[in-house]
């Protein structure tokens, strides 16, 4: 059999992911803060690109296309308000002659003379005394000396963490140097609630020093505020609390040994272990619950973030939903084609001109692409509206099952597209901030074969009764299960514990316990 080489022309259909359409699916599952790092990037790394605030004077310009033009287009919206007045500007008349003029009156009848006195007009009258009017505007104090407004954020205090309030605890407590070495190491490993969360075998091995000196440094930590810092478990986190309160007597340590009978409620156990009485215990259980399980809490881990809706959805006439897009996240960026026009035509090199070309096709294609997303975003969240009209008619009773398929069938889109769309985005609604993955729930069948049911309002309806119990009729999960096939739910018993522990409800025989106690 003879081998050779051949040339063959073959036709064939293959889909390409080009970095084009990778941006695009990754702009869809962007939250919007996540978005707005990336358009700032973008604005740092592409010359096209600038913020509509930024160039205002430009924004009806010939050759500036910008995105909220495009999205205004989608939510039949106008972004571009002129504003009332320009009081920014640096044109604005400072002569009392021309303000009296402007305002066709003595300043006198608009404003008192009797004033308390600005602090730039302050520093000009004391002048004499050493201060000058930059000084109140200069880079050391927070604003700028070119008259802009002074930055605020700059005479805020910086916030301590845990592990530098630890640190500088650790410096007063001790100067040798090995032992503030080993304290160290220790306070890394001290997370965010103020537990130990390492090794002390380790730490000894890793720094070749025997685990008493180790103990011992860890034992100096746990004196540290706030109180309860460096403990290695719960039990030893509340003895050290009480210790410092002189609470820490053979009753109240025979109860912190015994956590998991408090945790139970098994209140008549513990009594025999600390060998008190019903008033005594009473008293014990108060103390435990004025300390502080997680004393690393005050100083946090890091800034929160507010959640910032991206879907709007209000009531309009008629029983009717508006659902509109929230205009505050959108990102407000122009594409600037004169600039690029202007660049090529003045003698640039290939270089230059290949560099504009690819600015101008990838600032296009961001600006198509957070089009297309918000479009998408308004599309999803106005079919979730409409196939979850009960909901916000008549609150979480009256939630529907929904899956992926169903809107993604509905507006005529894959369903791996819709869970883009759907992860890390909130809807504002009369009822509350929800994400839009919380309208999408399993189905519960009904007992005659009806409607079925969805598992959240199937959870709602679990806390609601046992809300509503008396302490004489606790509920069980099979009394649940009569309860809700009466209302045509055909439930299983393990899908009702499996539902009551995912609402953090403890079971019927601790409730009734807990609450004979009360």
């Amino acid at each position: 059999m003879a081998l050779g080489t051949k040339l063959m022309m073959r036709q064939g259909q293959s889909l390409v992911m080009t970095p084009q359409l990778l941006q695009a699916i990754k702009l869809l599952q962007f939250s919007n803060m996540e978005l707005t790092a990336f358009v700032q990037e973008e604005l740092e790394r592409n010359p096209l690109l600038e913020r509509s605030d930024e160039a205002p004077d430009r924004i009806d310009a010939p050759g500036v296309e910008t995105v909220a033009d495009a999205a205004d287009a989608a939510l039949g919206q106008d972004f571009n308000e002129p504003a009332e007045a320009d009081w920014t500007s640096e044109s604005f008349a400072t002569d009392r002659v021309a303000l009296e003029g402007s305002l066709g009156t003595e300043l006198s009848n608009a404003f008192d003379d009797d004033r308390a006195a600005t602090p730039l007009e302050y520093v000009e009258r004391h002048e004499g005394a050493g201060l000058s009017a930059t000084s109140w505007s200069g880079s050391s104090g927070g604003g700028a000396g070119n008259g802009e407004a002074p930055n605020l954020e700059a005479y805020a205090a910086v916030q301590i963490n845990l592990k530098d309030h630890l640190e500088g605890q650790l410096t007063l407590a001790t100067r040798d140097p090995v032992e503030r070495l080993i304290g160290q190491v220790l306070i890394d490993s001290v997370d965010d609630a103020g537990y130990y969360a390492g090794s002390l075998t380790e730490t000894a091995a890793r720094l070749q020093i025997p685990i008493e000196r180790v103990e011992r440094i860890l034992a100096l930590i746990q004196t540290f505020e706030p109180s309860g810092v460096g403990a290695r478990d719960l039990a030893e986190c509340l003895a050290i609390q009480l210790r410092e309160r002189d609470r820490f007597d053979p009753a109240m340590k025979a109860l912190v040994a015994n956590l998991p009978l408090l945790a139970k409620r098994d209140f008549s156990a513990l009594r025999k272990i600390c060998n008190v009485d019903e008033e005594d215990i009473a008293d014990m259980l108060a103390e435990i619950r004025q300390l502080d399980p997680k004393p690393g809490r005050p100083f946090g881990g890091g800034s929160i973030q507010p959640l910032v809706p991206d879907v709007i959805v209000r009531a309009a006439a008629g029983g009717a939903w508006h659902v509109e897009l929230n205009t505050e996240v959108l990102p407000r960026i122009l594409v600037n084609n004169s600039y690029a026009a202007r660049v090529t035509k003045n003698n640039a090199s290939d270089v230059d001109r290949t560099f504009m070309s690819t600015c101008l096709q990838t600032a296009n294609w961001l600006t198509k692409s957070l089009e297309q997303r918000a479009r998408t975003i308004l599309k999803v969240s106005s079919e979730i509206v409409r196939q979850q009209d009960a909901f916000f008619q008549h609150g979480v009773e009256h939630l529907r099952p929904l899956n992926l398929k169903t809107i993604a069938e509905a507006i005529g889109m894959h369903e791996s597209t819709v869970s883009r769309v759907t992860s890390n985005k909130y809807m504002a609604t009369p009822r509350g901030l929800f994400e839009l993955k919380y309208f999408f729930t399993a189905s519960i069948a009904a007992n005659n074969g009806g409607d079925a049911h969805s598992a959240e309002s199937v959870r709602f309806r679990i806390r609601h009764m046992i809300e509503r119990e008396s302490p004489d009729d606790i509920l069980s999960d099979d009394a649940i299960v009569a309860k809700l096939k009466e209302v045509n739910i055909d439930i299983a018993r393990r899908t009702v514990a499996k539902y009551r522990e995912s609402l953090k409800i403890r079971s019927s025989v601790e409730r009734r316990r807990e609450k004979a106690q009360m």
